[in-house]
């Protein structure tokens, strides 16, 4: 029950241009800790992406790159279960440690949204976004701010871990095996191999 939830927003459709970031630490199935902070991106803003998470370049001349603000990100999930909605918040921590040569984050990544479709047969094949699952739980939340996002995913979560009675270890576990379609086509490509 105990595992770390990420949520970024980004200012561009490159996801190393990380303008927010939120943390929400579920400790023992509770929420123990919320953190977040702006970060500057170094770059122009898109339009589109103003409008979907209404941060602007001016909200932001005092806050801190993510080079600077990494070491206390860095903090929070090494050596963690690492929980995001769907691998674009992973992605985008990736290559912003990449674009800034930043140290790699020991820890392992647990997408929620792959949880979601096995957890509830109703979400197996669409409506495993964030604001779908909200509404289906009643979890009120304010969509595509970070730390509202990484809070309200940790819950859903908890929810997923109590439906299945499976730990986050053991949700791990269950989506690294390969699903029926992912063998049958291991399968085919072995029989088609000389």
């Amino acid at each position: 029950m105990d595992f770390v939830v990420i949520d970024v927003e980004t200012a561009t459709p490159d996801p190393s241009s990380i303008c927010q970031v939120g943390i929400a630490s579920f400790l023992h199935g509770q929420l123990e800790e919320e953190w977040q902070s702006l970060v500057n991106p170094e770059c122009d803003f898109a339009p589109a992406h103003i409008a979907v998470h209404g941060i602007h370049e001016d909200d932001l001349w005092q806050a801190p790159s993510w080079d600077k603000i990494y070491p206390q990100v860095h903090a929070r999930l090494a050596g963690q279960i690492v929980v995001s909605h769907t691998l674009f918040d992973r992605l985008a921590l990736e290559r912003a440690r990449r674009r800034f040569d930043l140290m790699e984050c020991e820890c392992r990544w647990l997408d929620s949204a792959k949880v979601a479709r096995i957890a509830w047969s109703c979400f197996a094949r669409a409506g495993y976004n964030l604001p779908s699952l909200a509404a289906h739980f009643g979890i009120a939340y304010r969509a595509h701010d970070a730390l509202e996002d990484a809070r309200c995913t940790g819950l859903m979560l908890l929810r997923a871990m109590e439906e299945t009675a499976l730990s986050a270890e053991e949700l791990l576990d269950r989506i690294a095996q390969p699903t029926k379609s992912k063998r049958v086509r291991r399968e085919r490509v072995r029989r088609a191999s000389p």
